[in-house]
């Protein structure tokens, strides 16, 4: 029962905690500085929980990581598309407003 509640303890504050960042890159569209390397590697490590938290029937687990894997897909993907736009513009000979 304790190890229950302590796993969905944990479940809330790891989603609650990875969601301000999900937001707040979703809504400005902000991914300069977000490393990919990380986002690729949380990503990956969320598939792997998923994967434990099914063949062990932890449902803390799974929830968790099947929602901060989500989170961490949309935002790799926010910053791949901005990055490939970035260098479409650059060789384009766009540049940003702020850059001018």
């Amino acid at each position: 029962m304790i190890t229950t509640i302590v796993g969905y303890a944990a479940c809330v504050c790891m989603i609650f905690g990875y969601l301000p960042q999900a937001i707040y890159t979703i809504r400005t569209n902000d991914t300069d500085s977000i490393a990919v390397p990380t986002f690729l590697l949380m990503g990956l490590g969320s598939v792997f929980f998923v994967i434990q938290g099914i063949l062990l029937g932890n449902w803390p687990l799974l929830i968790t990581n099947v929602v901060t894997g989500l989170c961490s897909a949309i935002i790799f993907v926010m910053k791949m598309r901005n990055d490939w736009r970035k260098r479409r513009d650059a060789r384009q000979g766009k540049f940003p407003e702020d850059m001018v």
